[in-house]
């Protein structure tokens, strides 16, 4: 199997595993960092890039999935975007 192919069947598990970390949230907020543990590994795995509205679901600290207002603080600030984790505590700023 080509790395293209590879790729792209990794890219599919990944935004699956995020879609279902995103509908288990409510009720199993652990099985969702699972998921994203889970989907970090096989893009990994492929060295596969993320695309830019998954890297900003998860925390990069401790893997955790991230919904604002209820695991995370999202400010703007000085032409950045803050994320502070309210599980480990650590903030990722990202350009605007």
């Amino acid at each position: 199997m080509a790395k293209k192919e590879q790729r792209d069947i990794a890219l599919k598990r990944v935004r699956q595993l995020f879609d279902e970390a995103e509908s288990s949230f409510k009720k199993h907020p652990e099985r969702s960092n699972r998921y994203v543990q889970l989907a970090r590994r096989i893009a990994m795995k492929v060295n596969l890039k993320l695309p830019k509205e998954l890297k900003r679901k998860f925390c990069k600290h401790c893997n955790s999935y991230l919904k604002p207002s209820v695991n995370v603080r999202v400010r703007i600030r000085k032409g950045k975007v803050i994320y502070y984790c309210f599980n480990c505590k650590k903030y990722m700023r990202y350009m605007l």
